[in-house]
């Protein structure tokens, strides 16, 4: 077991301090103290137990698609049957419960203020109505700030909090005709995080580091841009998780699934039921990799590969084919990965520099295929040899992950936002500040 092995480097090493420091001159000693306490208070958690002493336990390792290899998939049924589609279900769901036990959060007044007539108080205030499919790409940013004030992690002590939450919404803040513009959100968002670390010590005792935002809005990415803490400390929850840009940092931030409002029950096609073998719809304007898809695969009738779907609706594609399309846009998030999810559809992930949601608890190569853009031209070869049973593993797999996909205005079980808590939780550290 993971946690046996670090409590059993953490006595070793302990040992070997006792036995082997004491010759050392007093300025390597200085030294070593120096950069174990820094450790101590900066490494994140890795699911929710402390190893300090065993580096390998304390960073977050996001998936990076492989370069010289067609595809990723865990093609071992012996492991997949033994976990499923997680790395470690049994890690996971204790250090789970320890959370719901014990993780607090604090939220800024904002976002409790009913005046209308305070100017951009609307920026604050969870929406009235989520679910409206005029949300759209949206709703994971909106339907957290609902959860978090309905669930039982918030706190109104902030001395109990672990972490503090900026209630704006980027979002918002694009429909605000007075601040819509990227330069004017950046400036709004400098301002208002001045404003709470002049109001409160919260903010100042860690310089931020124990503060979170969430957006799903691609504008959110340079929201940080004019405030050096928030950008560099603070915590980004974010839809347009990628570590290819600058002001993503994949070990700090935590990557937001991008969920559209779709009803919850949906009865899903059995695999037999599916007589398609991939289906793609989309604009292609925007994205390069798109481009290069529809112009190799277009014309192949033994794939749905679109700019403009010729079925009834979206959903009909994705109900009735075996494998959905990702494929990188104007970002590397779209809302295609969640929507094959909950449809039952594989989802097919064309989309370098990914930081896929969940990914230290969810092994993604158990229910999809996560393939390098560069190797478009070998798409249907690498569908095609997915034998019967493996694709069977997958949907079995992707329906038992179904759940972390969805959000609730009343959070439960291991729904969306309390996954996203979770990553959270894993970026808190053991030395609690005093305020």
């Amino acid at each position: 077991m993971a946690l046996v092995s670090c409590i059993k480097n953490r006595k070793l090493n302990h040992q070997l301090c006792r036995h082997q420091c004491r010759p050392l001159p007093i300025l390597v000693l200085v030294l070593v103290l120096t950069f174990s306490s820094w450790l101590f208070v900066f490494s994140p958690r890795s699911y929710g137990h402390n190893s300090f002493t065993n580096t390998k336990h304390n960073k977050f390792i996001p998936p990076i698609p492989n370069t010289q290899t067609h595809y990723h998939y865990n093609s071992s049924s012996s492991s997949s049957s033994k976990s499923g589609p997680y790395h470690d279900w049994q890690l996971f769901a204790a250090d789970f419960e320890e959370m719901m036990r014990n993780f607090r959060i604090y939220v800024y007044p904002q976002v409790y203020n009913n005046n209308t007539e305070e100017a951009f108080a609307g920026i604050f205030l969870p929406h009235p109505n989520p679910l409206n499919q005029k949300i759209g790409n949206y709703l994971s940013e909106h339907m957290f700030k609902l959860s978090l004030l309905g669930s039982s992690l918030i706190t109104t002590i902030p001395q109990q909090a672990h972490f503090f939450f900026l209630p704006f919404s980027i979002n918002a803040m694009r429909n605000e005709r007075r601040i819509r513009s990227e330069a004017a959100i950046a400036e709004f968002v400098a301002q208002y995080t001045r404003r709470i670390s002049s109001q409160f010590p919260f903010w100042n005792a860690s310089a931020g580091a124990d503060h979170f935002y969430v957006c799903c809005h691609s504008v959110g990415r340079n929201a940080a841009s004019k405030h050096s803490d928030l950008h560099n400390n603070a915590v980004q929850v974010t839809c347009s998780s990628s570590y290819f840009q600058k002001l993503y940092v994949s070990h700090k931030d935590v990557s937001l699934p991008q969920v559209w409002p779709r009803p919850l029950h949906v009865p899903l096609n059995p695999p037999r039921a599916r007589d398609r073998l991939v289906y793609f719809s989309g604009r292609i304007q925007n994205s390069n990799v798109r481009q290069e898809l529809i112009a190799l695969w277009g014309n192949d009738t033994s794939m749905d590969v679109f700019d403009k779907s010729p079925y009834s609706s979206y959903e009909e594609g994705l109900r009735r084919s075996k494998y959905c399309l990702h494929v990188k846009g104007y970002e590397v998030n779209t809302a295609r990965v969640s929507d094959a999810i909950h449809y039952g559809c594989i989802p097919v992930i064309l989309s370098n520099y990914y930081d896929l949601p969940f990914a230290n608890v969810l092994d993604w190569t158990k229910f999809s295929i996560i393939i390098n853009t560069g190797e478009i031209p070998f798409l249907k070869k690498i569908l095609l040899s997915i034998t019967r049973q493996m694709y069977l593993t997958m949907y079995h797999n992707l329906c038992q992950v179904q759940r972390h996909f969805v959000w609730h205005k009343t959070p439960r079980g291991y729904d969306s936002f309390y996954m996203t808590a979770y990553q959270l939780w894993l970026r808190t550290s053991v030395n609690r500040l005093s305020y």
